[in-house]
């Protein structure tokens, strides 16, 4: 049994478990949420779910190392497997939401640039133009 415990807390350790959003992700990610900007790549529901599964969670959220680990220490790793795949899910649509606001703004940005550039936009109109744009992509995060 001390052999399972070194090995599983090596393991653990080498495989890069799923983190955690940070205060300010989370709050920024709420604040996407807010204004119906999140995307969801993952289902933190399904996540958790497939975390009973021996290394299910982890699996899915393509922390394979992880799961591994959790497929070798199951039935236990019930106990976290299912929190690791909904932090990983979280983790992963937070990143998938950022890129997808960013892409979104900057098309956004570009078509009022060409307007301005082809004259059918007046520079004070553009300016505000602009401001909506940046206030509909920000995120309300502290």
């Amino acid at each position: 049994m001390k052999n399972i415990t070194i090995i599983a807390v090596l393991a653990i350790l080498f495989s890069g478990c799923a983190t955690k959003l940070t205060t300010y992700q989370d709050h920024e990610l709420q604040s996407y949420k807010s204004k119906n900007l999140y995307f969801e790549e993952k289902s933190p529901g399904a996540a958790a779910g497939f975390g009973i599964l021996p290394g299910g969670g982890s699996f899915y959220t393509g922390n394979y190392g992880l799961g591994v680990v959790n497929l070798l220490l199951w039935p236990v790793s019930i106990l976290w497997d299912p929190i690791s795949g909904y932090d990983g899910a979280e983790t992963i649509n937070y990143h998938a939401t950022k890129a997808n606001v960013n892409r979104r703004k900057n098309q956004d940005m570009k078509f009022i640039d060409r307007e301005l550039e082809d004259g059918k936009l007046e520079r004070d109109i553009y300016i505000v133009k602009k401001r909506e744009i940046e206030d509909r992509y920000s995120s309300d995060a502290l």
